[in-house]
């Protein structure tokens, strides 16, 4: 059977508890192709249900929801067949799981986490902000996970006293910190009119870059490790080559 379910927490959690004894079941909330005689169902969110799920898997372990938060993030295919299988571990041992790493559930539930945990420290330095004619900023990423409300603590820690957006244009979502509050807002596009300042502050920003960079050592496979290809987009920095044309 495959249980199909619309990405959330809660009807996660209720999939669950039919998937549970389904010994083939597959859990997804991506299309999938069904082979020549398989089932399949789509599973509605039930908050009661859910809630009487989620108390019996804290029951058990205590921390399991920070696992299933940061698995139900993860942008990879293989990221529900990884949630399903380690929360199905987690119910049969009725004790934490997150160290039996020899578990192929595990070691593929941890991988998935590990990813989404290491893309949030990458963006911490990769988010590049434009300044509006407000003073309020804007920065528009495209991360392989959804992580946007993750980066709100960091920057609203470093830069307290400015109104900013992340807007996740992938996702058509906004992490939004109005110099006060932080919330989550669905975003589907913007249109930034940007500060007279902010034009100057870019190129003095890209010529400091190429003024640092010497020709004759580049390291293109070393510069794409540090700062891989797909996070370019949004980065003054990748606009390079028609400064040095100049």
């Amino acid at each position: 059977m495959i249980y199909f379910y619309d990405g959330t927490e809660c009807a996660f959690l209720c999939a669950l508890a039919l998937a549970f004894c389904d010994g083939d079941a597959i859990l997804t909330s991506r299309d999938a192709q069904l082979s020549l005689g398989q089932q399949s169902t789509f599973v509605r969110a039930d908050p009661e249900r859910a809630e009487r799920v989620r108390k019996r898997l804290l029951s058990f372990d205590k921390n399991c929801m920070r696992d299933l938060s940061a698995l139900l993030r993860c942008g990879d295919a293989c990221r529900d067949a990884a949630a399903l299988g380690y929360f199905k571990l987690l119910a049969e041992r009725r004790e934490p799981v997150r160290d039996m790493l020899a578990e192929p559930a595990v070691a593929a539930a941890t991988e998935c986490i590990r990813r989404v945990n290491y893309e949030v420290h990458r963006f911490h330095g990769f988010v590049r902000f434009l300044e509006s004619e407000s003073g309020a900023l804007y920065a528009p990423i495209s991360p392989d996970n959804d992580i946007c409300d993750l980066l709100l603590p960091h920057f609203k820690a470093r830069l307290p006293q400015f109104p900013f957006v992340i807007h996740d244009v992938k996702r058509k979502k906004a992490a939004v910190y109005d110099g006060e509050h932080t919330f989550l807002a669905p975003l589907e596009r913007a249109e930034v009119a940007l500060s007279a300042d902010e034009t100057a502050w870019q190129a003095l920003w890209k010529r400091y870059y190429a003024s640092v960079n010497i020709p004759a050592r580049e390291r293109l496979k070393q510069m794409r490790g540090y700062m891989p290809v797909r996070y370019w987009k949004f980065m003054p920095e990748k606009q390079l080559a028609s400064l040095r044309q100049s």
